[in-house]
């Protein structure tokens, strides 16, 4: 009888152990939402979609925690909406892409206008975002493409020239406290990652490798948004690597100002950092700082093209090197870029969507107050100033700014690039180091020029 007893009483600790590792298990794990255990495949063949929103939505209704994609797994999904309070987790070698099939994507990243890509993962209005992690968000871009070319993809021919179904990877709008952190994004099919209206963002230590042959693949895309802040960032972007801009789809989200881009490293076929085109506000209180820019085909660009102003910048320690591209592309090697032109008149492929409502026909703000020290370049083109009137582009100061001209290309120099804008697209004159086309006190007595070997023809060196 006592044998039997003390068995029960070993039992019985062995199941009151066993019981408090099990809450001990619950309690580590509590707040932690596994897509796997939501129902979510893995296999890189099955939509995930359904699961890795229940996911979502379970979190942030029970008041927050981490959604997980746990290691050694690849999720394939369609559209997806993020929620408040949630954390968004890649595990080491986990891998998030985006859906093949284009008749998934049915909302539009830019309201009515449909014209240019839907969402894929997306939201808006919320609160306390993050996506952190060392595994990967893939667009899956070239699912979107059409045929290859030398440097680009042809686009897909659209059976409504008024849709197109390419999603853009992130479209977070109205985001107050969002941070994306670690994390590998890559091969956008449209922009990556869109910040509308967001306020006190940090972008930090991200991976962003785009395609360098895929148009409108911008990196990140800072609209309408305040407080932002990237840093230690690696950007690899067919177009714009950061682009700062104020679209009309979203002017109740108010202007662009208060931010800070520092420590990246970009590539670009188009303009690595660029202000503009689209900027129907104002955008003002911008610091660029300690950058590197290679390959690009612009390397710092303001392209004012709408009524919005922008003031109030400096662009500082920054090396970078252009060349010369196709004409699919905007730009020209210009290292530095700043201008204010009037869009072209409205057409069937932006539906008007860039012109306030009822009017086809453009006007240009004022850029004023735009400052470049510490800047080294190596390009086969100069720098370009200009606006469509002689006040309209202003107050531009050049302090140690050094320029290596040298002819790297085949395609021809002494061409700057004015588009998208009305009437001439280019000019066509001599290379200079600083070509200005109407402004004002455009201050250039920090500019250094240095003509490699072998020599470019038709040089100059500043001229007005």
């Amino acid at each position: 009888m006592m044998k039997k007893t003390e068995e029960n009483r070993r039992q019985l600790l062995f199941a009151l152990l066993w019981l408090v590792g099990a809450v001990m298990s619950i309690a580590a794990h509590a707040g932690v939402y596994n897509v796997v255990d939501f129902g979510a495949k893995g296999d890189g063949q099955t939509n995930d979609a359904a699961a890795i929103q229940t996911a979502i939505d379970a979190c942030s209704r029970e008041g927050g925690g981490q959604v997980l994609f746990p290691a050694n797994k690849v999720f394939l999904s369609g559209p997806v909406e993020l929620k408040s309070n949630v954390q968004l987790h890649l595990e080491v070698n986990s891998r998030w892409v985006a859906h093949p099939d284009e008749h998934l994507y049915q909302l539009s990243a830019f309201k009515a206008n449909r014209g240019e890509g839907m969402m894929w993962l997306w939201c808006k209005d919320l609160e306390n975002l993050s996506i952190t992690g060392q595994g990967t968000i893939d667009g899956n871009g070239v699912a979107f493409m059409g045929a290859e070319l030398d440097d680009s993809y042809e686009l897909k021919p659209l059976a409504d020239p008024t849709f197109d179904p390419r999603p853009h990877v992130l479209t977070l709008i109205g985001v107050k406290n969002l941070i994306i952190r670690d994390v590998t994004i890559c091969n956008g099919a449209y922009w990556t990652v869109h910040l509308v209206g967001c306020d006190g963002a940090l972008i930090d230590g991200i991976s962003l490798l785009n395609n360098l042959k895929i148009r409108n693949g911008d990196g990140i895309d800072v609209d309408h948004s305040r407080h932002v802040r990237i840093a230690n960032c690696h950007i690899t972007s067919g177009d714009d690597c950061i682009c700062l801009k104020n679209r009309r789809e979203w002017e109740e989200y108010g202007p662009t100002k208060d931010i800070v881009v520092t420590n990246c490293v970009m590539a670009s076929r188009s303009c690595a950092i660029k202000i503009g085109s689209e900027n129907m506000d104002s955008i003002s209180r911008v610091m660029i700082d300690n950058c590197i820019i290679r390959d690009s085909n612009r390397g710092i660009g303001i392209q004012n093209r709408d009524e919005g102003t922008v003031s109030d910048v400096v662009f500082s320690n920054i090396m970078l090197d252009c060349r010369l591209w196709s004409d699919v592309w905007w730009g020209k090697a210009e290292p530095i870029y700043v201008t204010s032109y009037p869009r072209a008149n409205g057409n069937h492929k932006d539906a008007n969507w860039r012109f306030p409502k009822g009017e086809t026909v453009g006007r240009c703000g004022e850029v004023s107050r735009i400052f470049f020290s510490n800047i080294v370049a190596t390009s086969e083109n100069g720098c370009f100033v200009g606006g469509d009137t002689p006040d309209k582009v202003n107050h531009v100061y050049f302090d140690n700014v050094r320029l290596f001209m040298k002819k790297q290309t085949d395609y021809p120099s002494g061409v700057y690039d004015r588009r998208p804008c009305r009437d001439e697209g280019f000019i066509r004159d001599k290379v200079f180091g600083v070509y200005v086309d109407q402004a004002v006190d455009i201050f250039t007595d920090g500019v250094q020029v240095v003509w490699e070997k072998p020599l470019i023809p038709n040089r100059g060196d500043i001229t007005n």
